[in-house]
């Protein structure tokens, strides 16, 4: 019995042997690669069971990682920004002379610009000269004179207008010459050649007044005055483009001027 029994028990350690090295062999056959070598799982580490949790994780947890990682390099550029600007303001206020600062030089640097610009076009239109305004009075001797009527539809005619006596007629008059004068003196063109307007009588008709406009021109131009800058033409456009702004209404869009001038009235001759 004995000899019986060691005998099945040196056979179940030996089959019990080869199969475990059968399972070995099977699955080392399995896992082998293409060159026949196995395949061998290395020991695994700490770090490897980390990245392993960390890959098996769900999405809210990497969600969360990312966050922290963007927000930690966020506060790495900020200490360098805040660097930039500490270093900006210490510059600024470096001292350049006893109490004197670098933004203050800077400030006055800008200030002092400004005011040369400004004296700078200040001094340009002071001594800027136009050309047509430097002309002598004096040279200019020799008169032209033109002769017309124009018709007042806002008066109405009395006797004391007919009499060139009286307080009436000579009020009005000086009124009528002082805005014709004013009308030619304002002229670019006309001005410094004008020299007197006159009012010499008022006639029935509404109220028709006849007037006369002197000019004085010096003698080496003449020719080129008479036949441009002086001529009829342009003293009558004068004229009647005065008359024709003058019916603008005013306010309350009622023509009520007394000494309103119609337009149409106007009449205008080379005196001889």
């Amino acid at each position: 019995m004995d000899l019986t029994n060691d005998i099945e028990l040196q056979l179940f350690k030996t089959n019990g042997n080869d199969g475990a090295s059968n399972l070995s062999h099977e699955q080392g056959t399995a896992e082998d690669d293409v060159d026949g070598a196995p395949y061998r799982i290395p020991n695994a580490t700490e770090r490897d069971m980390l990245l392993f949790c960390q890959t098996s994780s769900c999405n809210g947890e990497m969600v969360v990682h990312a966050a922290e990682a963007q927000s930690n390099l966020g506060n790495a550029y900020t200490p360098q920004k805040n660097s930039c600007v500490d270093r900006i303001k210490r510059e600024l206020n470096e001292v350049v002379y006893q109490k004197v600062k670098v933004w203050m030089v800077i400030i006055f640097i800008f200030v002092l610009i400004l005011a040369v610009i400004i004296i700078s076009l200040v001094l340009c239109s002071v001594i800027h000269e136009d050309e047509d305004e430097n002309f002598d009075s004096s040279l200019f001797k020799v008169p032209r004179s033109f002769n017309g009527s124009f018709q007042l539809p806002n008066l109405v005619f009395t006797e004391k207008l007919s009499t060139r006596s009286s307080d009436e007629s000579q009020t009005l008059a000086a009124h009528l010459q002082e805005k014709l004068a004013g009308l030619y003196r304002s002229s670019p063109a006309l001005g410094r050649y004008f020299s007197e307007a006159e009012i010499s009588a008022f006639r029935n008709g509404s109220v028709i007044a006849d007037y006369q406009l002197t000019f004085v021109m010096p003698e080496e131009q003449q020719d080129q005055l008479r036949n441009v800058t002086l001529s009829r033409e342009m003293v009558y456009n004068v004229f009647r483009q005065f008359l024709y702004d003058q019916e603008q209404p005013d306010e309350s869009g009622q023509m009520t001027l007394d000494d309103y001038i119609d337009p149409i009235s106007l009449n205008m001759c080379l005196r001889h």
